[in-house]
């Protein structure tokens, strides 16, 4: 008489509810020392902005104090922020880069 190993296999689905990242906004500040030809190369280069909307950008930092350069997940944010500011430091510019939720 043969042998049969039964198995019983149980069917388990997992539901991932991933939510969406919070955004943050990425806020460039005015000072009287960085230039507006490096603010227009950093919205460029970092955030890959065409040179028309960096110039707005850079006149509205220049104009209101501030503006937002980009809304983007947190961690990207963050890292983008940091890469300005070290871009910003190597190149003698105290440009201050500030994050905060996106409503």
């Amino acid at each position: 008489m043969a042998t049969t190993d039964t198995q019983i296999k149980e069917k388990v689905k997992t539901k991932m509810d991933l939510a969406r990242p919070s955004l943050f906004n990425v806020i460039y500040m005015n000072d009287e020392v960085t230039s507006m030809e490096f603010v227009v190369v950093s919205l460029m280069e970092i955030f890959n902005h065409s040179e028309e909307v960096a110039n707005e950008l850079c006149l509205k930092v220049h104009t209101d104090g501030s503006a937002v350069v980009a809304t983007l997940p947190y961690e990207i944010a963050e890292q983008k922020g940091v890469e300005a500011t070290v871009l910003a430091r190597n190149n003698g510019f105290p440009l201050m880069i500030r994050l905060e939720t996106a409503l």
